[in-house]
Formats: structure tokens, sequence, C-alpha cells
């Protein structure tokens, strides 16, 4: 039986052995200088002792070729990943290293060399001695006196261990989305003596105010029995969670990339089929907690767990985020990222006074039990159910209405929403409000429709007059018809006249009018009258049928692309398709022999540059409605126009004024007619000097965020009434980098000085000067879309505080040309 009993033994030690052979780790025990790990499918770790914590480059499920550097647990089937390095950009490539080199750092590189990420040395590393993967899931690098030159505990991601603190300098983020490792949008640190979740704004890394308060002290303590307790600096300590079994379990407390600091525990000895399962949860309730904190305190605190235009619900303690009806959501893999609406608001819905035409093509989906706090720009009382459905289906910017779920007395209020909507909530137990949301009919057009009482007027009125000419005599007819003829023949004859032979020829592919050479010749009196010019071509003053008005701008292109009449008919057609209220709209062209001119609108004020530039300051409120239209305009151009279209060459000169302000921007569109430049994302500079965004001068490919920097630009003249370039002030040549040395010093007042309406209303001139600071960031990607610009005009978002727009290398060169 001794026998047995100790052959059985063996067997199970030869096994072991023969498995730690086998396993894809390299040698358990300390990591001497100069070993490397690399990303490829063998996945070698370096093991800590009792083989439960790796640390190498783990691969990223759903990402070929993908690796993240980090530490996880070897043991368990279930990935779980509790460190990872380069926050900032944590995904490598197949053939990355990783190195522990003389000095005493880890050093990431990639493939090709380049380095991507060193560890932070604590103390001196000269006089390195290992470093090791603990058995604790701690990484060290140690000196020869036994102190840890760095460790993995020190600088946490969004996990901590048992056996590891958070001190007060410390905190942990978030991932971006579950299988997103860069950081997130949550954070959990000291604030004030207390620990605290709160988010943050991803522009400029700045927290909102805390969400959800776990305690006051000075550090966390997460111990080796897997118990979390807030210690104080009397040494007390205040327990969070106390676990059981710690022998028989792992603990791990992570910072969820949906807003929740959770408790997990796993079984040491599973039997299969386990995973990870919630111990504790902070809040246990995300969606109420952000919800009740915006009614009790208002939006301090971020947009809520699931983005904008969604609804949060609660599901145990992890939110789950939906899209109301006629939305989906922006990114089919990450649903906590926010919803776009599937048929944005087209103009053509909308009539001057702002009701909506052809209210039969909408229709309302109701959710119970739901509520979107904020976006109120609307709101009445007493309203019943079918009035708060009247008035929001009437007014175009109504995109929800809020009525109480249980009142039926008609005394309820009515709340109207537009969008964005955000902190949106669904809960049976503590939401009594129904949210209407109003959606296009499925078998619904976009298109003006002709409204039925107008359809049916016309039909009565076809009926009796036939009825009057079949009940007459036929001589009475032939009279009266020509007699009318007569009549129809003399007005057609004088108006003839008065366009001096200008044609009404509609071409029907691009639904424009067609207009020959001659004819414009004629009606523009031989280009007599030369009102613009620019790098597309010059302007002539003209006149137009009476069904455009009186007077018409005529561009007479001097470059367009080689391609004939095919590429200048095709860009037409874009052109031709898009209208918005903030655009010059073209009415006509022609396309003769070598001739290609553009017929637009004719603007009676002129340009933005000559407005803002001239004797007299326009007042504040024309720039504020001015700024407001140019970003509109561009939005639509960006955005929710059929093509989109970029129009590398935004400045005052191309944003013209109607007869009551209103600015309109001229030449989109006509970047593709240009000679030898085929597509507007190529890197052949276009521009004018001051507005050019640095983007062109890099040899990179260019989007529409060129528009937002020259938006930018032209935001602060419009603030200041001073030229982007030439300023005649002080030390300063350029408006951008002047505008952010007031921004930052503190002297916002000196951008506005003797414009008193402008000093009056500072609040708004700080707003305005930190969207456009915004704008013009040399990093394109720090740049806000158009859309998010005009929410932040309109104080639908807010706006906050920019870093320094320039980079470093663009600041030396400015400060080396300065120097010579």
């Amino acid at each position: 039986m001794i026998a047995a009993l100790f052959h059985n033994h063996l067997s199970k030690l030869v096994l072991s052995t023969i498995l730690l052979i086998l396993a894809p780790a390299e040698a358990q025990g300390n990591v001497t200088v100069g070993r490397s790990l690399y990303a490829d499918d063998r996945n070698l770790t370096w093991r800590s002792r009792n083989h439960e914590f790796g640390f190498g480059f783990h691969p990223i499920p759903g990402k070929k070729d993908k690796f993240l550097l980090a530490i996880g647990y070897a043991q368990i089937p279930e990935r779980t990943i509790v460190w990872y390095a380069n926050r900032d950009n944590p995904e490598t490539d197949r053939g990355s290293t990783v190195e522990f080199i003389e000095s005493g750092y880890l050093v990431l590189r990639d493939p090709k060399g380049r380095e991507l990420w060193r560890s932070r040395s604590v103390t001196d590393g000269s006089n390195v001695s290992h470093a090791a993967m603990l058995d604790t899931g701690n990484f060290v690098i140690v000196s020869r006196n036994s102190t840890n030159i760095w460790e993995s505990f020190k600088d946490p991601t969004d996990t901590i261990l048992p056996n590891q603190e958070l001190d007060v300098g410390g905190s942990l983020s978030s991932l971006s989305a579950e299988t997103n490792y860069s950081k997130g949008k949550y954070q959990l640190r000291f604030d004030g003596g207390s620990l605290v979740l709160n988010q943050i704004d991803m522009f400029t890394g700045k927290p909102y105010e805390g969400y959800s308060n776990l305690g006051t002290g000075s550090h966390l303590v997460f111990n080796e029995s897997g118990s979390i307790h807030i210690g104080n600096s009397n040494g007390s300590l205040v327990a969070l969670a106390q676990t059981q079994r710690p022998e028989l379990n792992y603990y791990r407390a992570t910072l969820d990339f949906y807003g929740v600091f959770t408790l997990y525990s796993y079984p040491k000895t599973p039997g299969g089929g386990e995973s990870w399962s919630v111990f504790k949860a902070w809040p246990t309730d995300l969606c109420s907690t952000f919800l009740d904190l915006a009614n009790q305190r208002g939006n301090r605190f971020g947009i809520g767990p699931c983005g904008y235009n969604s609804i949060c619900e609660p599901n145990e303690w992890r939110p789950n985020c939906t899209c109301p009806a006629g939305f989906s959501f922006l990114d089919e893999k990450n649903k906590y990222g926010g919803c776009k609406q599937d048929y944005p608001n087209n103009p053509e819905d909308c009539s001057p006074d702002g009701s909506t035409i052809g209210e039969d093509r909408f229709e309302f989906k109701s959710i119970s039990f739901t509520n979107f706090p904020f976006s109120d720009y609307g709101i009445f009382v007493p309203a019943t159910e079918l009035e708060c459905k009247q008035s929001c289906l009437r007014d175009c910017s109504c995109a929800v209405a809020i009525f109480p779920t249980s009142r039926k007395d008609g005394n309820a209020t009515c709340f109207k929403k537009q969008l964005p909507l955000f902190n949106g909530v669904r809960n049976r137990g503590t939401v009594d409000s129904t949210v209407l949301v109003k959606v296009l009919k499925p078998d619904a057009s976009r298109k003006k429709p002709e409204t039925p009482n107008q359809s049916n007027d016309n039909r009565d009125r076809l009926v009796l007059i036939l009825g009057v000419l079949l009940g007459t005599s036929a001589v009475f007819n032939f009279f009266s018809l020509a007699a009318i003829a007569l009549i129809f023949f003399c007005l057609f004859r004088k108006r003839l006249q008065d366009l001096h032979g200008l044609p009404s020829r509609r071409d029907l592919e691009t639904n424009l009018q067609f207009f020959t050479y001659k004819d414009l010749e004629h009606a523009t009196n031989g280009f007599n009258e030369e009102i613009g010019r620019g790098a597309f071509g010059t302007v002539y003053k003209g006149e137009s049928p009476s069904s455009y008005g009186d007077l018409v701008a005529v561009k007479k292109l001097d470059k367009f692309a080689q391609d004939g009449e095919r590429e200048f008919k095709t860009e037409v057609k874009v052109i031709g398709q898009t209208h918005h209220k903030n655009l010059v709209r073209l009415i006509g062209y022609c396309d003769e022999a070598e001739h290609r001119l553009l017929v637009y609108e004719f603007m009676e004020n002129g340009s933005l540059s000559s407005f803002l530039f001239g004797v007299l300051r326009p007042s504040w409120q024309q720039r504020l409605q001015i700024a407001s239209g140019i970003a509109k305009g561009l939005t639509y151009l960006h955005e929710e126009c059929s093509k989109q279209i970029i129009h590398c060459d935004i400045k005052p000169q191309n944003i013209l004024l109607d007869e009551s302000f209103t600015a309109k921007i001229s030449d989109f569109g006509l970047a593709k007619l240009l000679m030898n430049n085929k597509t507007q994302t190529q890197t052949g500079i276009r521009g004018t000097k001051g507005y050019v965004a640095p983007e062109w001068f890099r040899n990179t490919p260019v989007s529409v965020k060129v528009d937002v920097y020259s938006f930018g630009v032209m935001l602060l003249e419009i603030i200041c009434c001073r030229r982007c370039v030439e300023v005649e002030m002080e030390e300063a040549a350029i408006l951008t980098e002047w505008a952010f040395q007031c921004y930052s010093e503190g002297m916002i007042r000196k951008l506005v000085e003797n414009d008193e309406e402008a000093i009056n209303d500072v609040g708004k001139v700080e707003m305005l000067l930190k969207v456009a600071i915004w704008c013009v960031q040399e990093e394109p990607m720090l740049r806000p879309s158009m859309r998010i610009v005009t929410m932040m005009l309109e104080g639908a978002v807010q706006v906050p505080s920019p870093p320094c727009p320039f980079l470093l290398s663009s600041m030396s060169m400015l400060v080396s040309k300065t120097m010579i």
C-alpha cells in the first residue's frame, strides 16, 4: 500500500513537472537584466512563483496581430487583465518587444525598434538587481539594497488586488469600452478627503463632480484576505466590503468601463464553467444615481453612463443602454457610446416660422416610465397628452415630449425637448413620466409634401373652371380665350424685355437653371460690374428671373478640372442639392465650350470681411448671430447634406450677408472644380494665409477638421473685430497666439477693448473664446466637430477649459524664428 501511494505521488510529481515544462511561460523566479519578451503566438510570460500571475504580451480578442503588454491571471480560463502598460496607446503590434534594460527600466518597443513606453523609476536605477513577478500580482524592479525601484502596484490602471493600496495621489481609470483598453471617462480617486467616482472631460482630462462618494479617508486598503477598507490619517480603518474564505477565492476590484467600481470573486478550485461573480458594487444603480443628482444639482456630473440620446435602465449593478425609437447606436460594438438619430432633421421639414411641414409624415412612439431631465426648451401647463403631442408635432425643433404617466386629468405639465438628449433613464419604480418620441413614419418621404387642403382646393377650382367653360357658348369661349392669351403674351413679352433676354431653361439632371454664355454676358452688361475676386474666379453683378429676385451674382471660374463636362456637371449637381438658410443658393450655371460660370443669389450686404473690418464696428448681437449661422451652415455641409463637403477656404471674404444680415457661406463645393485638385483630401495646400489648418503643411490627409480650424480663426476675428494676421497691437502678429495669451493670463476684456456691448457680456465672450481655442488646436483630433461647436455656441453643451492649442514643436519653431 505504501508502495502504491509512493507510486501515485511520484506520478503526480512527474506529471506536474511535465506540465510546468510544457506551459507557455518562462522560468519562474527573478528576471535578470537583459531579458526580453516578444509579442507572438507563443504567449510567453514571466510567471509568479505560485503560477497565478503572468507578465507579458497578451493577444487582444477580436483584433488580429494586436497585443497588450500586461499582467493577467495565469490559472483562470477566463482571460482577466489586472494591469497593462502605456495607457495612452496600449495596443501593440505583433513583433513588439519588452526588455528589462541595464539602467533598471522596462522598455516597450514596436517591431521597428521605436520606443513606445518605459517604466517610471521611483528611485535611482543604477544599482538594479533584478525584476520579479510576485505572487500578489505585483511586478517589481528591485535594487541591490532590496528596495523597489518600480512596481506595477504604484502605477495602477483599472484594477487593484489584495495587498495593494491606493493613496491620495493615485487613481483608477476605466477602459473606454469592453475591448478598448485606452483610458475611459471614469475615475476612482481621493478628492478633498473623500473617495469618489467621477467622470472626466474627454477633451481636457479634467474631472466633473463626483457622482458617488464611497467614504472619507486618505487611502484605500485592499488587504490580503480580500476585504476593502478606507484608512484615515489617524490609522483607523472603515470597512467597505468584508470578504469570506480568501483561501478559496481570488478577489479583484475593478473600475468597469461603464462607471461602476466592482469587487469580484472567482473560485480557486473551479469545477468548470465558472466566471467572475460580483461580490459588491458601488453604486448599485448607476442610472438612478445620475438621475437623482441631475434633479438635485443640475448637470455637473457628465452626460450619464449611456451617452447622448440614449436610455439607461438598471440591470442589477450594470446599466443597460438602449436607443429610443428612431435612433440607433453610434457604434454597434459599444452600447455605452450614445445614439444617433436615424433620420436627422432636414431643413425641408421646417418652414421659416419654425413649424413642421407635413405633420402627417410623423408619428409618436411612447416609452413609459422614462425621462430625460435636461434639454427642456418649452414647458406649458395645464396640458393633456393630446395637446402635448400636437405641440411637439407642429414644432420643428421638438424631438421628444415628456408627459406624466399617471396624470390623466388634463392638468399635467408638458416638457418639449430638443437634441441632444442626455441622462435618459427608464425605471418603473421611480420614474413617473412617458417619453413621446417624434419619428418619421416608415413609408413617409423626407421631401416637402403638397398639403391635402391645397390639393383639394386646386382640384375643386379645376372642376369649377371646366364646368364654366363647358356651360358657355363656343363663341364666348373663343373670345375669352383669345383675350386671355393676348394678356399673357403681352405680360410675357414685357418680362422678357425686363430680363434682357435671360431664358428660363431648367436642367432636369441638376435641377438648376441652364444659361448660355451669351445670356450671362447680356445679363451682366458684358461682365461690367465686378463685385468680388477670389481663388476660384471673378464675381459680377447681373440680373435674374423674378423667381429668384431682381439680382444675381455671376461667378466666372478661372480654373476647373480637366475631365470636361462630366466632372463639372457632377460637382455642380452636388452643389445644387445643398439647401440651407446659411448657404448661398446656387440658381444656375453655364457649361459652354471653355466657359464655366455659376449663378448665385445676390447678397445685398456683401461679405463679412467688409462688415467686420469696416469703419463702424458691428453690434455684439449681430456678431453672435453671424457666428451661430456660420457654424450651422458648416454643420450641414459636413454632416447633413447628401454628400459631405469640405469647404477648404473658410474666411470672412467667403461669408456673405443677406438683407437681414443672415450669414451665408459661399464657394462651398468648389474645391473639386479647381484645376489639378480632384479630391478634397489630398495635401495640395488650399485656403488663405492665417486660416489654413496646420495639417495642410504636414503632408498628411485632411478632413472636415480643416474647416473647424478656419472657423476658429474667424470666430476670434468676430469676437475682436480684428484681422487674423498683421494685427497692429503690442507685440502680437498672429491673432490666435494673442487670444490664447489673453485667455491664459485672465485678460479676456483686453480682446474687446472699447466694445461696451461685449464687455457687458464678458461671460459670453469667454465662452466664445474657449470655443475658438478648441477649434484652432494644432492636433485635429482635439478639435470638436462643427455639430458640437454649434451646440456649444447655443449653450446646449458645456465648454470645458481648452489646453494650449500649439504643439511643442510648433512653439519651438516659433521661438527659433523669433530669436533669428
